[in-house]
């Protein structure tokens, strides 16, 4: 799980947003404490509790005095506006720069993407969140 020349404490914070995405850690519910985190990735609790911390800061997560931290409602939605938006300027806008140089329109794209989706049988068929 840990990358190289990605810092730690994001990596602890997007594992723990991967898991409020997929489902595995819904809204409401407890998440992994610091320590938990450190002891699983085999890292200092500081550092586990800067990702933590981070989420806080973004409204991922909020701590419940005495009993730990909590998914926040809405929660979800916002990390898959979040990731969404982050998608699209990282890939899409480039797609679309690129498909201009060649000349290729909205409907050209479209069917490039249909075919080679045909031809990845582990993609969903539909947008599933």
């Amino acid at each position: 799980m840990i990358e190289e020349g990605k810092a730690l404490f994001l990596q602890i914070a997007e594992s723990v947003e991967d898991a409020i995405i997929d489902g595995s850690l819904p809204e409401e519910g407890q998440a992994p404490s610091t320590n938990e985190l450190a002891a699983f990735h085999r890292i200092n609790p500081a550092t586990a509790g800067k990702g933590v911390n981070m989420l806080v800061d973004k409204g991922v997560l909020y701590k419940r005095r005495g009993i730990g931290m909590f998914v926040a409602p809405g929660a979800r939605e916002m990390l898959l506006t979040e990731r969404r938006t982050a998608f699209a300027d990282r890939f899409v806008e480039p797609l679309l720069l690129e498909a201009r140089k060649l000349g290729l329109g909205p409907d050209d794209l479209t069917a490039l993407i249909r075919d080679r989706a045909d031809r990845a049988p582990d993609l969903p068929t539909e947008r599933t969140a």
